[in-house]
């Protein structure tokens, strides 16, 4: 082990080539590269706690971060980002939450609306009137910038291109991007390679501006899959927020969180607002969010083989759970292999099919049929209760 200050060493070591080369050597790029790195390796005792935070929206959003918001069309995810995005512009407490402050963290908002047409002007127009105590801290100063053009993150250097609109004044603390979907250009959003360069576009403007970047985007057709498209941007996302619709009340809740725990939800309805009327004398209105309390959470009726599945699954849970580590699961939690829930399920006689075929497919209708209703989610051949989280 190499004692302390001893990290000093290739900087001795490029003295002694320079010595011996003469004055004109110029140092190769490997060592120069070698020599930085060994300058910013530190050892166990010089590792020290961070207790600052670094919050844009406490306990959900960090600075300089990446987020994906998503859900199923019609949802309300624009409703929702704009809501954040102006308390952030106002550094005003998001419904409860802290919000940076506008004096340790200056830099406005940059709202890029690739789809949101006319609607996105009726939208803030709503908020104005609903809220004009907080549009009034951002009207008539450059906190919330308005970008309503569709840009190509993909197959272009757009993102390059918006660096340089931006240099001009204080760079942003948080840029939206609404939606994915508008910003792919010419990629396909489900193969690896084309999320990859978008995901290269979104890591260029944070490290260009410091921005927490938020995307917008749509659930899969299997929502309990998350986000469609590759699994390349759930793996670069530092937080994933997942809008569903219980009846009139829409649930965002945080589904992954780097360096933050998950779970958090906020409760919000859609509330009409009546804004003029058209050139025909019909009533013109858009909606803003409504906080309001999140539903009671009722445990699915089992019956059938979803029950005795369920049943199963205690057994295999109690003779072979585990914690697993990892991004993608949920902490100190107990989980089971499929294979161990399997054997469990054949024991408990899921099927009375006499064939492995039988049992197999049982099995599988089973598994998905809890997943679908929310009471057990499954990764990388692992299960867990939902109720447990």
């Amino acid at each position: 082990m190499m004692a302390d200050g001893g990290f000093d060493r290739f900087g001795e070591i490029d003295a002694m080539y320079r010595a011996e080369m003469g004055a004109g050597y110029i140092v190769p790029k490997s060592k120069v590269r070698a020599a930085d790195l060994s300058s910013q390796l530190k050892p166990l005792n010089k590792i020290k706690p961070v207790l600052s935070s670094r919050y844009l929206v406490k306990g959900w959003l960090d600075r300089g971060a990446l987020s994906v918001v998503y859900g199923e069309s019609n949802v309300g995810k624009t409703f929702y980002a704009l809501d954040l995005a102006l308390h952030v512009a106002a550094s005003k407490p998001w419904h409860g939450n802290k919000v940076r402050d506008c004096q340790t963290c200056p830099g406005p908002v940059v709202y890029v609306a690739g789809e949101g047409g006319v609607g996105i002007n009726n939208r803030i127009e709503a908020i104005r009137r609903d809220r004009p105590d907080l549009t009034a801290q951002v009207d008539g100063n450059p906190d919330f910038l308005l970008l309503s053009t569709t840009l190509d993150l993909c197959t272009s250097e757009d993102a390059q291109h918006l660096v340089d609109a931006l240099s001009e004044g204080t760079a942003p603390a948080l840029v939206v991007i609404d939606t994915l979907a508008r910003s792919m250009g010419n990629g396909d959003e489900n193969t690896a390679k084309d999320m990859g360069a978008f995901v290269r576009s979104v890591d260029l403007l944070r490290a260009k501006t410091g921005a927490h970047v938020m995307v917008i985007h749509h659930s899969g057709k299997d929502t309990s899959k998350g986000a469609r498209g590759s699994g390349s941007l759930r793996a670069a996302a530092d937080t994933e927020i997942e809008l569903t619709r219980d009846g009139a009340v829409i649930l965002a809740e945080t589904k992954k969180q780097r360096d933050l725990p998950t779970g958090s939800i906020f409760a919000y309805t859609l509330k009409g607002i009546f804004l003029g009327t058209d050139e025909d004398g019909d009533p013109v209105t858009s909606a803003v969010v409504e906080p309001t309390e999140a539903p009671a959470k009722r445990a699915p009726r089992l019956k059938g083989q979803a029950l005795i599945a369920m049943q199963a699954f205690g057994d295999a849970l109690a003779a072979h759970g585990e914690v697993k580590h990892g991004e993608d699961f949920p902490p100190n939690r107990q989980c089971v292999s499929l294979d161990h829930w399997r054997e469990a399920c054949d024991r408990h006689h899921l099927t009375d099919g006499g064939s492995d075929s039988a049992a197999r497919t049982a099995f599988g209708r089973a598994w998905k049929s809890l997943q679908e209703k929310e009471v057990i989610r499954m990764i990388d051949g692992f299960a867990w209760r939902c109720a447990d989280e």
